[in-house]
C-alpha cells in the first residue's frame, strides 16, 4: 500500500523465493530484487546488475576486478541519490560521503576496505584540477586488487613513500558523465526521472533498516560460504563484451552462476545491455571523431576526402562538438589532424574527382582505427585487423588513362619517405620530368612521333612515375628505352 492507500504492483518479481529453498543462493538474489524494487524505477536489465553487484560486494575479496557502479542521470531529481540510500543498507561495510579529499579517500580506502558510495562526483571532477586527478587516480587504480597510490608520509627527515590500497567496491553518482577511463571501468546505471504514474514506497529508515537487517546477514552468511568457489570461477562471459567489461563482468557472473536458478542467463542479458547501451559508449572526443568521420564516408559512399570536405562535413554533425571545437570556432584542418595523429592516420595529397591535387584522407587508412576503436564492425568485409591494410604512398592517386592529362604533380623523394611521393611544385616555364615522360608513353615528343611503349609487365599502355613505375600495376621498370 502506498500513502494514498492504493496498492501497489511490483510486478512479478516481487518477493520471489526460489523453488528450493529461500535460503538459496537465487532465492537470496531474488529477495534483494525485490527490495529494490520497492522503492526504485529502473529497467529490469538494471535491477540485475545492481543486485549481482550488491552481492559483489561481500565477497570482493575473492575478486580480480571490481567493476565500479555508475549511478547518473542527465538532470537532477532522478533518483541517483536514493539508489544510493537503498543501497546501503545492503552492501557490506557502506561508507557514503559527497565531499571526501583525494587524502581522505585514500587514507579510509586503506584503513577499512569499506563500500566507497560516493555521491555529487561531478562536483569533484569539476574542482581544482590537482584535486580532480587526484581523485580519479585513485579511482583508475581501485579497480584492480593490486591497485596502489603513492604518497610521502611522514615528518621531517623520517619521511618516506608509502603505497595506498585504493581497490573497494565503489558506487559513483552524479549528472552526466563519467571521465572516460573512469567510465571505462563501470556498469552504467543511466536513470531518468520517474512518471507520476510511476509507483514507489517511500523509503522511512525507521521501517526499512530492520527489513533490511535479515536480507542483509543472509547474504553476507552465503557469499562468505561462496567465496573459496568465487574465487577460482571461471564463468562463461559473452564475447559481445570487450576485454575491460569482460574483466568487471566476470565476478558478477560468477555470483550468478553459483546462485543457479534463472540469474545465470539473466545476469548475462543484463550486463549486455547494460555493457553495451548507449551510456555505455566510449565518449572521448577521438573516438567520436572516428565515429563521425565512419558515417561521413558512408553517407558519401566514396573512398577520399579532402580535408577541407571532410571538415565541412563534420561541423554539420549537430550532435558532434565540431562546429565550436575551439572556443566557440569550428574544427581547423591542423586541429583535425592533431586529433588523428594518435591513431597515426595524416593528412596526405589526394587526387579528387577533378584531377587536382588537394590534401586529404584516404578512408583505407581508418580500417584498422574503425575495427579496432568503434564498437561497429570495420566496413569492409575482407579487412582484417590483424593484418592491417598498408597505406601505399601512390594509393592516393587516381589511374588516368587520357594520355592527353595534365599532370599538375611532380613525384620527387621527400624525407618523409625513401620512396616516390606526390610533391605539388610551383608552376615554371620548364614542364616537370613526368609530364615529358607521360609525352614519350604517348608517343609524342616536341612533335616527333616515338614508338608507342607499353608496360614490360603487364603490357598496358599507361603513364610512367618518374624513374620507370607503372600506374597500373606499380611495378618499377628501366624506362630508359623509352626514346
Amino acid at each position: 500500500m502506498n500513502n494514498n492507500g492504493l496498492a501497489l504492483d511490483f510486478g512479478p518479481s516481487l518477493f520471489r523465493r526460489d523453488s528450493n529453498s529461500a535460503a538459496s543462493g537465487a532465492g537470496i538474489l531474488n529477495d534483494i530484487e525485490s527490495f529494490l524494487r520497492r522503492f526504485l524505477v529502473m529497467t529490469d536489465a538494471q535491477f540485475a546488475g545492481v543486485t549481482l553487484w550488491i552481492a559483489h560486494t561481500h565477497a570482493f575479496r575473492a575478486a580480480i576486478w571490481t567493476p565500479y557502479l555508475a549511478v547518473t542521470s542527465a538532470e537532477k531529481r532522478c533518483g541517483k541519490s536514493r539508489v544510493l540510500e537503498v543501497v546501503s543498507y545492503l552492501v557490506r561495510s557502506a561508507w557514503q560521503t559527497s565531499g571526501a579529499s583525494a587524502a581522505a579517500l585514500f587514507r579510509e580506502i586503506e584503513k577499512k576496505r569499506p563500500t566507497l558510495l560516493l555521491d555529487e562526483v561531478d562536483a569533484l571532477f569539476k574542482a581544482d584540477k590537482e584535486m580532480s586527478q587526484a581523485i580519479r587516480g585513485i579511482l583508475n587504480a581501485g579497480a584492480h586488487y593490486k591497485g596502489t597510490i603513492s604518497r610521502i608520509v611522514g615528518k621531517g627527515t623520517e619521511m618516506n613513500s608509502k603505497d595506498f590500497a585504493c581497490f573497494c567496491p565503489k558506487v559513483l553518482s552524479g549528472i552526466g558523465f563519467l571521465p572516460d577511463t573512469v567510465a571505462d571501468r563501470s556498469l552504467h546505471i543511466r536513470l531518468k526521472r520517474k512518471l507520476r504514474s510511476e509507483k514507489v514506497e517511500r523509503l522511512r529508515e525507521r521501517h526499512i533498516a530492520p527489513q533490511a537487517a535479515p536480507i542483509r546477514a543472509r547474504l553476507s552468511k552465503w557469499m562468505e560460504e561462496q567465496l573459496p568457489v568465487l574465487k577460482d570461477a571461471e564463468p562463461r562471459i559473452p564475447e559481445q563484451l570487450n576485454d575491460r567489461q569482460q574483466d568487471g563482468a566476470e565476478c558478477l557472473l560468477a555470483i550468478a552462476d553459483v546462485a543457479g536458478g534463472d540469474w545465470p542467463e539473466k545476469a548475462r542479458k543484463a550486463l549486455i545491455e547494460l555493457y553495451t547501451g548507449d551510456c555505455s559508449e566510449d565518449q572521448s572526443h577521438t573516438t567520436v571523431l572516428l565515429g563521425d568521420i565512419k558515417s561521413i564516408f558512408e553517407e558519401k559512399n566514396c573512398d577520399r576526402l579532402s580535408s577541407g570536405d571532410l571538415i565541412a562535413a563534420l561541423v554539420q554533425k549537430e550532435t558532434s562538438p565540431w562546429a565550436e571545437w575551439n572556443h566557440g570556432k569550428p574544427l581547423t584542418a591542423i586541429s583535425l589532424a592533431r586529433l588523428l595523429k594518435s591513431f597515426q592516420i595524416a593528412p596526405r595529397t589526394i587526387r579528387q574527382d577533378d584531377g587536382g591535387p588537394a590534401k586529404g584522407y584516404l578512408r583505407e587508412s581508418f580500417e584498422d582505427a574503425f575495427a579496432r576503436f568503434l564498437p561497429a564492425e570495420c566496413l569492409s568485409p575482407n579487412f582484417d585487423p590483424l593484418h592491417p591494410l598498408q597505406s601505399s604512398v601512390y594509393a592516393g592517386e587516381r589511374h588516368f588513362s587520357d594520355p592527353l592529362q595534365k599532370a599538375s604533380v611532380t613525384f620527387q623523394k621527400s624525407e618523409e619517405s625513401p620512396m616516390f611521393t606526390q610533391v605539388v611544385t610551383d608552376v615554371t616555364g620548364q614542364k616537370p620530368e613526368y609530364e615529358l615522360l607521360q609525352e614519350k608513353a604517348s608517343g609524342k615528343t616536341n612533335g616527333k612521333t616515338v614508338p608507342e611503349v607499353r608496360c614490360p609487365n603487364c603490357g598496358t599502355r599507361d603513364f610512367y612515375r618518374g624513374h620507370g613505375r607503372c600506374l597500373a600495376c606499380g611495378i618499377e621498370s628501366d624506362f630508359t628505352h623509352i626514346q
